[in-house]
């Protein structure tokens, strides 16, 4: 029997063929994530144009033999799969260099949970100077909901797409996640006395439906069902899976987004006013772009590398406003023009995060010359490769 030849010593074996449906997938996400911005804002579109069946998904529907009373519903299940698809792709390894530099971690969080303790009272001071009958109370509870949440779960496809510490990142998730019924009541506490009795009321009572195991469940459970499938899915299996992973998540947060935005178009499409969308447009442009200056300089001033900085940023910048819309849809049901800002802010945050996460092109320098050594001529040669 004739052997095949065994490979030369230092020649590399082949690689072995990728599927063409696993090539496929990963070619989809990379083209949808160089146009995610132009993405999010198709949906938005779509919603704006068909928002019925978005808004026939946002209701809970029964499974049949199931039970009665067992209901499922879309936007809870495709944060899960978002979730599961970022805890898949991070190795359990990974983690403990976060738990061993926690640095990007702390920072992230400190930023995340002090933004709006610093941002939502300067916006409360400008908006209760408009002509508004409540002193801008319903703006001021939109953004401090918005604020108040958890980080975003697409804050990790971001992360991912920018070249950012997206083990960190998963961390900031879950750790935001679990502090929150700590951290949202005392937020909405400190920042109740710039709302008027009626508003500030209505905050105390969705702070309760906060902490009632919705972000434990939601958020931290499919996370660490990504994390144990990696570790015992075969290493083949895994490979193929974490190829599609990527672009699966990337369509579960657009379809997310189509549902939000349905819930909140609907009514306004029903009753339309310009000045209110106007106005919820300023109010989250001014508190998104406030939220990741904040970021950057913060990990600008810490001294971070451009991977912890880019986390941090959109750590701080890119709160979970689905959690936020379902919130205010159920405590403030009568008050639909709430949703606005939320819709605004949703969209804002992640044009931002797309940009934040843009590599920024360099303009080609021209080569110094011994005998021309441009400004600073008493710097040595050597020092220009440095520049």
């Amino acid at each position: 029997m004739i052997r095949p030849p065994a490979p030369l010593p230092g020649r590399a074996r082949p690689r072995r063929v990728t599927p063409t449906s696993a090539r496929l997938c990963a070619r989809i996400g990379e083209q949808l994530g160089n146009h995610m911005g132009w993405a999010v804002a198709g949906a938005y579109l779509a919603a704006a144009a068909f928002p019925s069946p978005g808004m026939w998904l946002r209701h809970p529907r029964e499974v049949p033999g199931m039970g009665v009373g067992f209901r499922l519903e879309a936007a809870p299940l495709l944060l899960a799969l978002v979730l599961f698809a970022a805890g898949l792709q991070v190795p359990p390894k990974t983690l403990l260099r976060v738990v061993r530099q926690p640095v990007t971690l702390l920072v992230g969080l400190a930023l995340h949970l002090g933004a709006p303790l610093v941002i939502i009272p300067a916006l409360a001071l400008a908006l209760h100077r408009t002509p508004d009958t409540d002193g801008g109370s319903g703006m001021i509870t939109a953004m401090i909901l918005i604020a108040a949440m958890p980080v975003a779960a697409g804050a990790t496809v971001w992360t991912a797409r920018g070249g950012g510490d997206q083990p960190a990142m998963v961390g900031l998730v879950f750790l935001s996640t679990l502090l929150s019924p700590l951290t949202l009541p005392f937020t909405l506490a400190a920042l109740s006395p710039l709302l008027s009795r009626d508003y500030a009321a209505t905050l105390a009572a969705a702070a309760r439906i906060a902490g009632h195991g919705f972000a434990l469940t939601g958020v931290v459970l499919p996370c660490a069902a990504g994390l144990v499938c990696h570790i015992v899915m075969p290493r083949r299996a895994l490979a193929a899976v974490a190829r599609t992973a990527p672009s699966t998540a990337f369509a579960g947060s657009l379809l997310l987004t189509y549902l939000n935005a349905s819930g909140a178009l609907g009514p306004f499409l029903a009753h339309p006013d310009m000045v209110l969308p106007a106005a919820s447009v300023a109010v989250a442009a001014a508190l998104c772009a406030l939220s990741f200056l904040l970021g950057r300089a913060g990990g600008r001033l810490l001294g971070l590398r451009a991977p912890a900085r880019t986390c941090v940023t959109l750590a701080c910048g890119m709160n979970n406003s689905s959690a936020g819309a379902v919130l205010i849809g159920t405590a403030m049901p009568d008050r639909p023009h709430v949703l606005l800002p939320v819709l605004a802010y949703s969209l804002l945050q992640k044009l931002a995060a797309g940009h934040a996460v843009r590599a920024p092109r360099r303009r080609p320098r021209r080569p110094l010359s011994v005998r021309d050594p441009g400004p600073g001529s008493a710097i040595a040669p050597r020092s220009s490769a440095v520049l």
